[in-house]
């Protein structure tokens, strides 16, 4: 878990924080180490699932995405509604 940090090391550490802190200080630094690093993980997997969710919602989005029709599907009536739309889009409306 701690890569290539042994006991060894921890025990220097350790000894070095014990000195440097006192031994009253070593709880509270302990306990605030201990909310620290749980915090990091809540908010790691809370980004992680709202990722995950995101891309989910991507994906469905993309499979659901409305099929456009071309002109040759139009009614006469929605071909000319869709000429007007592109004129007036343009400023060419007369």
């Amino acid at each position: 878990m701690l890569g290539s940090i042994g006991m060894p090391e921890l025990l220097v550490i350790f000894v070095i924080a014990l000195v440097v802190f006192g031994p009253r200080r070593m709880p509270e630094l302990g306990r605030a180490l201990g909310r620290t690093i749980a915090e990091f993980k809540r908010a790691t997997s809370e980004l992680q699932s709202t990722l995950e969710r995101e891309i989910d919602l991507d994906a469905k989005q993309k499979d659901s995405a409305p099929v456009v029709a071309s002109d040759a599907t139009l009614t006469p009536l929605q071909s000319e509604f869709s000429d007007q739309l592109s004129k007036s889009a343009s400023g060419h409306l007369g």
